[in-house]
């Protein structure tokens, strides 16, 4: 005013947010071929993500689903505590499904925040993307966690036998010589596919098998992030 000049105001301020995980603790999520099943390396990757955000001052829920909705934890400042305690008693006991979990709980985020979706994605592409739309199209921040295990990917076994469905109980007897190929090809066309239709939806997707360590893959994942936070 005493210049007759105009001048921009810049400044950086702390901003408290919300961050929830969607835990995905179906019954395939208690497969494990080493030490550790998925439904291990998902609670350990939600509690690593739930106490950085902690750290930083956010608000920080849970919700844990297989075929509905089974816990919620709201986010709060105060619940890191009642939310590891929850990741720390989850078992996996029912079969899963993605629609009808998910679109209840865009009940729950009315108010824009980040989400990370932790699972083992078995179930079509275009039906698992169907149902992450309505958390995306909120105007939250998706993040989406694709946990598998490493015989899932590499299918390592040599002996026919027969393979048990962990969520239907069928059984089929499998001479994995023969089929050791077909299976990683559709495997692999299984996980890009879903990468794909994340990235047309402008959802962030990473990839963990169950053998990476986790400080290495949350390293490069956020480090990723950051990184396309500043492209956006």
């Amino acid at each position: 005013a005493r210049t007759d000049r105009f001048y921009v105001k810049q400044f950086e301020a702390d901003t408290n947010a919300n961050f929830s995980v969607l835990f995905d603790i179906s019954k395939s999520m208690s497969f494990g071929s080493k030490a550790i099943t998925k439904l291990d390396y998902g609670r350990y990757l939600a509690a690593c993500l739930t106490y950085f955000c902690t750290k930083q001052r956010d608000r920080v829920g849970l919700v844990t689903f297989d075929d509905d909705i089974v816990t919620r934890i709201p986010p709060s400042a105060k619940h890191l505590d009642v939310i590891l305690h929850e990741l720390d008693h989850i078992q996996a006991g029912r079969p899963g499904a993605f629609e009808r979990p998910l679109f209840k709980s865009t009940e729950f985020f009315k108010r824009r925040g980040i989400i990370a979706v932790i699972s083992d994605f078995y179930e079509e592409p275009q039906a698992v993307i169907d149902a992450l739309k309505p958390l995306a199209y909120s105007g939250s921040d998706l993040i989406v966690f694709h946990v598998l295990d490493p015989a899932e990917v590499d299918f390592p076994y040599d002996e026919a036998t027969s393979f048990r469905d962990l969520e239907s109980g069928r059984t089929m007897p499998v001479v994995p010589e023969k089929l050791r190929q077909q299976y990683r090809q559709l495997v692999q066309e299984h996980s890009a596919a879903i990468s794909r239709l994340c990235s047309e939806n402008r959802i962030d997707y990473a990839l963990f098998d169950t053998r990476t360590p986790l400080d290495h893959a949350l390293f490069r994942f956020l480090a990723l992030r950051q990184k396309l936070s500043r492209v956006r």
